[in-house]
């Protein structure tokens, strides 16, 4: 049984890659597949998905800066688009059933409600994933982006702890006796070290930060995602959730493998889902609007909002629920389940092409913006720099260092990521929040550009990369731009968008450590004794 998963994901997630799409799409479709085969949800499959929900929840509570959900942009934006949301689709639903569309009749208010609720709801799982993927989780659109999502699925263990007819056990209150226990914790994870040791604590940390909410009768999940919270002050949070992105992503295949197992659709269930599919476009342009209205740019506004336009597995959670109980059709399940593949597909290239299509419409777009901006999208002024380094990392880190040697403080960085601007300052470094990939981060950017020699794209991939390359050389920016890339067969497109060098990271990081061998080989007296005898 296993194999079979295992051989189905693989050969759907790779062709899934290969025609452009994540592989995650592949792995909905093997469940597809699975199921018109005969196969079933087992104890098994069901545990694999449960451990990748929780583990994707924990790593979210490692990254997740509490005080940006507390922020009007994140849960007013999030009430507003979920009751719009909710009562638009319950009154499509009631207003189709009054037609007398077979899907649609008898649905009352109570069940066209559900079904908006569950259907206003946005794709945790899809969001992170396409985030990592561009090593942005420290981006603002992405920080407002998980914060929405964070809020919704707050709500959403509010709906099921409500739903279940329970009360939390009186000894959920002792759960409050954790915060003073972080130091403690911190300790611990300091202790592991930075091998297998600390993935197993972290995968510990989310399976028993689960199970104590759950004896206390609170939803797992949401004990998994406090686990998180609880380390992600630490200083090895970040390695942590580094360390635990493999395995996650593993265990997230059965999760994937589970929607696509939830039934066979039927043709009315296929129709429902593509009539849901044309509700998407409204959805992500509510987010678009709101966000716009709450101060936020058209570009961050439209990133944020594109990433939310989707359905979501905790949709599918509500759905499950109320199916169980009798609230709404199994019929109606399996429909959900069909609209969230769905939506992934049509969500994953729309995604790919956020950025361009931002500059391809940026002066319409524009027009929704408020006409006050909210600090973090305030202009950036560094007048007097000679040499931008875009991206710290290990990398850029190292380049503006070097720089710093013939330029001196004429040097910038930036990044996109608070807490690598907040490491970088401590150490000395001029670093400023923004992002190269931003088509008005050079309209918001006060520099003289005659005075600019040299800039170094050290991003974190080489989508990135290129999008930099074309706004500078759009910009008729005329000093030298040297690129970085991982992968050596990435090299020759860096040239082709106008990179003047272009260099392999890896081969230069083993030139570079020679050339501190060689030289602290010619400086010690000790080895020259050794090779005068």
């Amino acid at each position: 049984m296993e194999l079979q998963w295992i051989g189905a994901s693989f050969v759907l997630g790779l062709l899934a890659q290969r025609l452009g799409q994540p592989p995650l799409v592949g792995f909905l479709v093997a469940g597809f597949v699975l199921e018109l085969l005969g196969l079933r949800i087992d104890a098994s499959l069901q545990e694999l998905a449960d451990v990748g929900v929780l583990l994707l929840l924990f790593t979210i509570g490692l990254k997740l800066d509490v005080r940006s959900v507390l922020r009007p942009e994140v849960w007013a934006v999030t009430l507003l688009h979920a009751g719009a949301t909710t009562i638009a689709v319950a009154g499509l639903a009631l207003g189709l059933a009054a037609t007398g569309l077979a899907a649609f009749v008898g649905l009352g208010w109570s069940e066209a409600l559900i079904l908006g609720f569950a259907l206003s709801f946005s794709s945790t799982v899809f969001a992170v994933k396409v985030v990592e993927g561009r090593d942005d989780m420290g981006a603002l659109y992405a920080r407002v982006a998980i914060g929405i999502l964070v809020v919704q699925d707050l709500a959403a263990v509010l709906f099921l702890a409500g739903s279940s007819g329970k009360l939390p056990s009186p000894w959920a209150l002792a759960l409050l006796g954790l915060v003073p226990l972080r130091p403690l914790l911190h300790r611990l994870l300091a202790l592991c070290g930075h091998g297998e040791l600390l993935v197993l604590a972290g995968v510990a940390a989310a399976l028993g930060g689960a199970a104590l909410f759950d004896v206390v009768q609170m939803k797992a999940d949401l004990g998994a995602l406090v686990a998180g919270i609880l380390l992600g002050a630490s200083p090895k949070a970040k390695e942590l959730a580094h360390s635990l992105l493999g395995l996650k992503d593993i265990f997230l295949v059965g999760f994937f493998l589970t929607v696509g197992l939830t039934g066979l659709p039927t043709w009315t269930n296929l129709a429902i889902a593509a009539f849901l599919l044309l509700l998407l476009p409204l959805k992500g342009a509510l987010f678009f609007w709101l966000l716009a209205r709450f101060r936020l740019r058209a570009r961050t506004s439209l990133v944020s909002g594109l990433l939310l336009t989707n359905y979501s597995e905790f949709g599918l959670i509500v759905g499950a629920l109320a199916a169980g109980k009798g609230w709404l059709s199994e019929d109606w399940l399996v429909t959900i389940a069909i609209a969230l593949a769905l939506s992934f597909v049509a969500a994953a290239p729309i995604n790919a092409r956020a950025f361009d299509l931002f500059r391809r419409h940026r002066e319409r777009l524009a027009r929704s913006e408020s006409p006050t901006r909210l600090p973090d999208e305030a202009p950036v002024d560094v007048g007097d720099a000679t040499a931008l380094v875009f991206g710290m990392g290990h990398v850029g880190a190292g380049a503006h260092d070097t720089l710093r040697a013939r330029f001196g403080d004429a040097v910038v960085g930036f990044d996109v990521d608070p807490d690598v601007i907040a490491e970088h300052t401590a150490a000395g470094r001029r670093v400023v929040l923004a992002s190269a990939t931003d088509a008005e981060f050079w309209e918001r950017l006060h520099v003289d550009r005659e005075r600019v020699q040299l800039v170094v794209l050290a991003l974190s991939s080489q989508e990135d990369n290129l999008v930099a390359l074309r706004q500078l050389r759009g910009e008729r920016f005329r000093g030298t731009i040297a690129a970085a890339a991982r992968h050596i067969d990435e090299l020759p497109d860096l040239r082709e968008a106008g990179a003047d060098v272009a260099f392999h990271v890896f081969a230069e990081a083993g030139a570079g450590f020679a050339a501190h061998a060689l030289a602290h080989l010619d400086a010690d007296p000790r080895a020259r004794t050794t090779g005068a005898a």
